[in-house]
């Protein structure tokens, strides 16, 4: 077993899109579960809204890729009314019914033929890359012509790899400051007292609705800005988008700690390592006869484990790993 090799393959994932993506969606999930108590089990539309807006604007209507992030914003905003409007003024359980069924709405829709013409269907779309890619800051080659690589040890980047990552890093840190912000100002002061006590908040003549849907739609533009960043690498695919990207992001929540600014962050690391470590030790295990399956049974036995692990985690520590068991009150 060549324990350097899957150091280096597991040390990949704390700066990856993935990671970084995962990331923003559970910062959003924060501002929506964590701080306002919102039952949101459909953030995979909101990152799939933001990822066709944006590549969709590229390809279908030319226009530049921070206008095509700006569309992705715009739709989650939209999804997000569609979803609170008829749900927000009823108990919590309602919420969680809708948006998980609305994503998978918003999937199925995106691999119809009916809008083939600006989807591709299940095929997804690519090649929208140019004009992100035309504003990277970092040399692509030196002078002597040969292409640059940037980095050290395992984290070794060409000069797209390190543009994606540093424009999602900056976003992440841009939603990160935002979300410390507003939290303590007097809007997330409202925000947490609806999460442990709406009626006691609706006596003091707030308007409840108003602020439940302004932190759903605050929250599905992070998300939105976290399908983004996942499709900038490559291409959108709405196989990706499935109810298990979801119940990932809720790992990463509850992992870091649901009513944290830096929660999200910290158990998208914490998870995605975990993840790549796994993925590359589980089938060397079985290849070696030391687990009793095929290496692509492994492979699957990793999703298992952190099936186990997530119930573990909210049985013994449902604050997560930096969180305050006093700000999760209102699960209860």
């Amino acid at each position: 077993m060549d324990w350097g090799q899957i150091f280096n393959n597991t040390a990949y994932w704390v700066f990856s899109p993935e990671t970084i993506a995962y990331a923003l969606a559970a910062t959003g999930l924060a501002v929506q579960f964590g701080f306002g108590g919102l039952l949101n089990f459909g953030m995979a539309g909101f990152m799939a809204l933001g990822a066709y807006g944006y590549a969709i604007s590229i390809l279908t209507f030319g226009w530049p890729w921070w206008v095509g992030i700006i569309v992705g914003c715009a739709a989650a905003v939209v999804f997000a009314l569609i979803l609170g409007i008829p749900t927000l003024r009823l108990r919590a359980d309602y919420l969680a019914i809708v948006t998980i069924a609305a994503a998978e709405i918003v999937r199925l829709l995106l691999t119809t033929q009916l809008f083939d013409a600006f989807t591709n269907s299940a095929d997804g779309l690519g090649g929208y890359h140019a004009g992100f890619r035309g504003a990277n800051p970092f040399p692509k080659t030196g002078a002597d012509g040969e292409p640059i690589i940037y980095g050290f040890g395992p984290w070794q980047w060409t000069s797209d790899q390190l543009w994606v990552r540093v424009f999602g890093i900056i976003l992440l840190a841009i939603a990160v400051y935002l979300v410390w912000a507003i939290m303590r100002s007097p809007w997330g002061r409202v925000l947490k007292g609806i999460r442990e006590d709406e009626d006691a908040v609706r006596s003091l003549g707030k308007n409840v609705f108003s602020y439940k849907m302004q932190a759903l739609m605050i929250g599905g533009v992070f998300g939105a800005l976290g399908g983004v960043v996942f499709a900038l690498p490559s291409a959108v695919v709405p196989a990706t988008y499935t109810t298990s990207l979801t119940f990932f992001i809720w790992t990463i929540l509850l992992l870091g700690g649901a009513a944290t600014v830096f929660g999200p962050v910290v158990g998208s690391v914490i998870f995605w390592v975990i993840m790549g470590f796994l993925d590359n030790v589980l089938p060397v295990l079985a290849q070696a006869d030391i687990l009793p399956m095929t290496g692509q049974q492994a492979a699957t036995l990793r999703f298992i484990l952190v099936g186990v692990a997530l119930m573990l985690i909210v049985i013994f520590r449902p604050q997560g790993i930096f969180g305050n068991k006093r700000e999760l009150t209102f699960v209860k």
